[in-house]
């Protein structure tokens, strides 16, 4: 039953699992489209996920702001308890029927929780209260880079080329050596990080720490202890970053970064 006298941690997964319900409902069928532009677009899913998010915040957490992926900002922007939303993570695979998705739902600098909608018999789900983080059987997490898997988000555009390429990482021999790559496109991944099924996560793009899409992986990775920062190495938080690499230990991050550090040849 969902009360105002849940805790954040507790009202962020209930959010996230009842989008991730709609979405695993939903998934299969010939859904409408809204298009976004640029090649970019929702599904039907998408709105009904965040719709059912939107009720359990409105429920528990009557006086807070909301910024939703699809539906834009409910409430005072300048509120300091505003919960980012982005109901599916994932549209194109989702509207080909690939499964690999999250919903997402954080409180700007504090609980967070990601849902995985296909994982296990009914969906999984890792939340965090901004300072521990738990995943689905109620322990907490416990990252590690022993899979050597890194997941490398391969989308376009591609900002930072071309002093940074996904794909000039992907074929360093550094990183052949030691890593094997995986493609999700899906902040699903960051969660997979912070439960030590990933050895970290690498995407480019503009200042990620307060986006929809990664805000609750992030707050994931850090509470469970994971190196979080920019691509340039700059911790999130502490000045203006680009991307992200989310790493399951320091040895790890470092190695990485010396690989993206790397001068490109001209």
């Amino acid at each position: 039953m969902i009360t105002q006298e849940l805790s954040d941690a507790e009202v962020a997964a209930a959010a996230a699992r009842a989008g991730a319900e709609v979405v695993r409902r939903l998934h299969g069928q010939d859904l409408d489209r809204v298009d976004k532009g640029g090649g970019d677009f929702a599904t039907a899913a998408d709105l009904a996920s965040e719709r059912a998010a939107l009720d359990v915040l409105r429920t528990a957490r009557p006086d807070d702001a909301v910024l939703g992926e699809e539906g834009g900002q409910r409430g005072e922007a300048t509120n300091p308890r505003q919960w980012l939303v982005d109901p599916l993570c994932g549209t194109l695979n989702y509207a080909v029927g690939n499964k690999l998705v999250a919903v997402n739902v954080a409180l700007r600098g504090g609980a967070a929780a990601v849902a995985d909608p296909f994982g296990g018999e009914d969906g999984e789900v890792f939340r965090t209260d901004g300072t521990r983080a738990w995943g689905p059987d109620g322990a907490l997490l416990a990252p590690t880079a022993a899979t050597g898997l890194v997941d490398v988000n391969l989308d376009p555009p591609f900002p930072g080329a071309p002093g940074f390429r996904a794909v000039d990482l992907l074929a360093h021999p550094d990183f052949t050596a030691g890593f094997r790559p995986r493609v999700v496109s899906t902040s699903l991944a960051l969660a997979w990080v912070a439960a030590g099924r990933r050895a970290a996560y690498v995407t480019d793009g503009g200042d990620l720490s307060d986006s929809v899409h990664f805000a609750a992986g992030i707050a994931l990775c850090r509470a469970a202890g994971c190196v979080v920062t920019g691509l340039d190495g700059t911790p999130l938080g502490e000045g203006p970053t680009r991307g992200l690499v989310a790493a399951a230990d320091a040895t790890t991050h470092a190695r990485l970064m010396a690989m993206i550090r790397e001068p490109r040849p001209s």
